[in-house]
């Protein structure tokens, strides 16, 4: 009930339509039943005292046969038409609920949770509930009437002939509810998760694909792709196994009702003498119970998808009330000052025990370049992360201007940082459209002046259709090299006072990190930017160099500072200079 409230809730003004699916449904159920019994008059008529039955009577109980029949067909299809726009309703507002929550999900959200996994919550969960509203409750609110009318009925006609139909439909109900209520929800929960996971390494895989033909691997070495396969299988069959004798027993059981009515018959008509009553009823009860089968299989199978749309409107739940950031009641809208401060700050990611980074305190003077060196894993991109609030912090402050990152709208923040990552992502749409991204009301001159100080002028001037050239598509695709200057150019041109650079350089060519580096130093200019960088040559000059180790601060100060100390960034300064200098076949003097 809790479901289907929940459920209800989605529907908005189509609420009356399920109720009305649901009695319609009951009215086709009914109709279908009604014709079974018109055909018992029949023969009732026909074995009545020896006697010619009057043929009025036949055709008039013909004739409502084959009207109730057509009547329950049309009233399924009115019902079923009803369950669909309720439905519809439902689904879409899932989806646009679900979608609104994913626009204002921290973007740490996104670090953790994989493409295909939210596709695989949104996408496929809305569309099970839809199959449950639309087919599965219709057909369960008559599934429920049916057996109930038909035990009244068998109890009017012989009640000795309906309590031999009763023992079959105990133990058979026995049989399936000690399995379902021991593991039915257990499973349920595995074998949605199973599949969510499958359906998520299989998205990943299908996008690593070119790396995969290029270095000539199989599926194998994708291993969480084939282990989720693995897992789903394994767990798919031991369900199917645990189901096989119960199933087994279940269906002959429920499908074997003559098997115990003919003994009993052939008991009735010995005793009493009277074969001609016994046999009616005989007659009906065969007709009436392959209904009454029928009824009570499907509503095995109900049961089973009223569990998984359970869980699956669960899963959208978590992430409809995936926590939110808070932000205070001042809610600043507004900044002037863009100094940064991290003020003993440690944190740590969700379901992790291990802090990333310990009690980080520093502060990045307004106009100051500052830089983040370190092993992988040290903690550097979970600091830069922190300042456009992909996380919030549990220890300590981020502070920008000296206000919390918590006291300053999402809008704000985000307006005043420019975030540019490793890996550059453009969108599948013209050159134009993606370098106005950050600033879409920005002037031509405005754009043609960042096309320039990104170092992007050849790349316009060789697309077959300049700055309307659509990307990915008729064979114009980037190297990484030049989307990253493209890149560039979108952070230039929205014009941010705090830059945040996360290996900006990374996989560059050296022709493209030359360009690169200047399309940086036009981006920087004048601002306060925080650096992550493995190119040691390309920070040499910034304004204090912060070596992370273990998340920890392990010293800091200036290039040729820190070079004096002899200490972790000496190393690390020595060793870059070996990788720079090395010769295939040599080695490198050290003198």
């Amino acid at each position: 009930m809790k479901t289907l409230k929940e459920l209800m809730y989605y529907m908005g003004q189509r609420k009356a339509l399920l109720p009305l699916s649901m009695f319609l449904s009951i009215l086709s159920e009914l109709a279908g039943l009604l014709p079974y019994i018109l055909i018992w008059l029949i023969v009732r008529e026909l074995l009545s005292d020896g006697n010619f039955a009057s043929s009025q009577h036949i055709i008039s109980y013909a004739r409502w046969a084959a009207g109730m029949a057509i009547g329950g067909i049309i009233l399924y299809f009115l019902a079923l038409t009803c369950s669909h726009l309720a439905a519809f309703r439902v689904e879409s507002n899932l989806r646009k609920e679900a979608m609104c929550k994913i626009v204002k999900m921290p973007l740490g959200f996104f670090d953790t949770n994989t493409s295909g996994r939210i596709r695989k919550i949104i996408d496929d969960n809305a569309s099970i509930t839809h199959s449950f509203l639309a087919h599965q409750l219709p057909d369960l609110s008559g599934t429920i009437l049916v057996p109930a009318i038909t035990i009244l009925l068998i109890g009017i006609f012989n009640w000795q002939l309906g309590l031999a139909c009763i023992v079959p439909v105990v133990i058979a109900m026995f049989i399936m509810g000690y399995t379902m209520n021991t593991k039915g929800k257990e499973f349920m929960r595995a074998y949605m998760t199973s599949l969510e996971d499958m359906n998520t390494e299989a998205v990943e895989y299908v996008r690593g694909i070119p790396v995969v033909k290029v270095f000539q691997q199989t599926i194998y070495s994708f291993k969480n792709f084939y282990k989720s396969i693995m897992n789903y299988n394994q767990m798919v069959s031991s369900y199917t196994g645990m189901w096989e004798k119960p199933m087994s027993f279940y269906t002959i059981i429920i499908n074997s009702f003559v098997f115990f009515l003919t003994p009993l018959a052939i008991l009735l008509i010995g005793n009493t003498g009277h074969y001609t009553p016994v046999l009616l009823d005989f007659f009906l009860f065969v007709l009436i119970t392959p209904v009454f089968s029928q009824s009570i299989m499907k509503s095995m199978y109900l049961s089973q998808a009223l569990g998984q749309a359970q869980e699956a409107l669960g899963r959208l739940n978590r992430l409809i009330n995936y926590e939110q950031f808070s932000t205070s009641h001042e809610n600043v809208s507004s900044m002037s000052k863009f100094d940064i401060t991290f003020s003993h700050v440690s944190f740590t990611y969700p379901d992790c025990k291990e802090k990333a980074i310990d009690d980080i305190s520093f502060t990045i003077l307004q106009g100051q370049r500052i830089a983040l060196v370190g092993a992988s894993g040290s903690g550097k991109t979970t600091i830069a992360r922190l300042i456009p609030r992909f996380w919030d912090t549990k220890e300590g402050q981020v502070l920008i201007g000296g206000t919390n990152v918590k006291d300053i709208s999402q809008e704000t923040l985000m307006k005043n940082i420019s975030f540019v990552f490793q890996n550059p992502r453009l969108f599948k749409m013209t050159l134009l459209e993606n370098i106005a991204y950050g600033n879409p009301y920005a002037d031509g001159e405005a754009i043609n002046r960042a096309i320039d100080m990104a170092q992007c002028r050849e790349i316009v001037d060789r697309l077959p259709q300049g700055l309307n050239t659509k990307i990915g598509t008729e064979g114009t695709y980037l190297s990484g090299g030049e989307q990253q200057r493209i890149v560039l150019a979108r952070a230039i041109l929205k014009n941010a006072p705090i830059i945040v650079l996360d290996e900006a350089t990374a996989f560059a060519d050296p022709e493209n990190e030359h360009k690169i580096q200047k399309a940086l130093k036009e981006l920087t200019a004048g601002k306060t930017v925080l650096m992550i960088a493995h190119r040691l040559s390309s920070i040499t000059n910034a304004d204090n160099i912060i070596v992370i180790d273990k998340g920890i601060i392990m010293e800091q100060g200036t290039h040729h500072e820190l070079i004096d100390k002899h200490g972790m960034y000496s190393k690390m300064w020595k060793e870059y200079q070996q990788s720079v200098n090395w010769i295939i076949g040599k080695e490198v003097s050290h003198e």
